[in-house]
């Protein structure tokens, strides 16, 4: 273990073997950290934070600070979980959750770029992408092998689908389903068929997602008639997965498709 001597780090705190810990980091009480994780200078990890081994924590990120929810009370046992291998790079913001015993979640093999903020009760999978300046507000989702997008906007209780993927600067309120590109303020213009091919899909699973996606969105059928007639027949787990990811969407729904044009290309 490397301690830096102008860290603080609290007596209470348990540290792994193999942590280095930077200059000017502070650590509190509750917080544990796995096993060959390193925590760069100017860092703060307060609260109950739970990190389990190799990660990274980059210089002043804040790990497990108050959420931002005006009935917030200091004294709510509320914490951080963060699993392994993941990659949290300067400046990024996350808060503990807002209610009492409720936790902010983030999987395995994540890379959080520099200023990403996500606040309290946020639930992220495992091989997200979130790039620089994303803004997560409470209790957004994201599932596996997402990719959010430079300067995106999340707003609270929104979900955005595996492997989805969303243009920098663009805004969701609503969710964004699985496998899709997202643009604009809650927009969808395609599929993302890259994505698909190299998470290992096969033709077979891309051609029903496919078909899935244009009964979704290129018929003349609205959600709930092209949820029923997906109904007759039987996908595979993908297509499946996209649809019930529709049918779960809440009172906000999903977002709508916009054809792409020769200008935007």
């Amino acid at each position: 273990m490397r301690i830096h001597p102008t860290a603080i780090v609290s007596p209470s705190a348990r540290l792994a073997e193999e942590v280095e810990v930077g200059a000017f980091v502070c650590i509190g009480d509750q917080v544990e950290i796995g096993a060959r994780t390193i925590v760069k200078s100017h860092a703060v990890l307060d609260g109950v934070v739970r990190l389990g081994a190799d990660n990274f924590i980059g210089q002043g990120a804040i790990i497990g600070g108050f959420p931002q929810d005006l009935t917030f009370k200091p004294e709510t046992a509320s914490g951080v979980t963060i699993g392994r291998g993941n990659i949290i790079r300067e400046h990024v913001t996350i808060h503990r959750g807002t209610a009492e015993n409720s936790l902010t979640t983030i999987g395995d093999e994540n890379f959080l770029m520099a200023g990403a903020h996500l606040g309290h009760n946020c639930a992220i999978g495992n091989k997200v992408i979130i790039a620089n300046n994303c803004l997560l507000g409470g209790y957004v989702t994201v599932e596996d092998g997402a990719f959010l997008g430079g300067g995106g906007v999340f707003h609270q209780f929104m979900r955005v689908g595996r492997l989805a993927i969303t243009q920098g600067r663009s805004g969701f309120g609503k969710d964004l389903p699985p496998f899709v590109i997202g643009a604009d303020v809650n927009k969808v213009v395609g599929l993302n068929v890259v994505g698909l091919k190299r998470a290992g899909f096969s033709v077979e699973d891309r051609t029903e997602i496919k078909a899935a996606f244009r009964l979704l969105y290129e018929s003349d059928l609205n959600v709930s008639q092209a949820l029923e007639r997906a109904r007759e027949r039987e996908w595979r787990e993908p297509a499946q997965a996209f649809f019930d990811f529709v049918i779960a969407a809440k009172k906000r729904g999903i977002c709508g498709f916009r054809r792409t044009t020769a200008k935007d290309a």
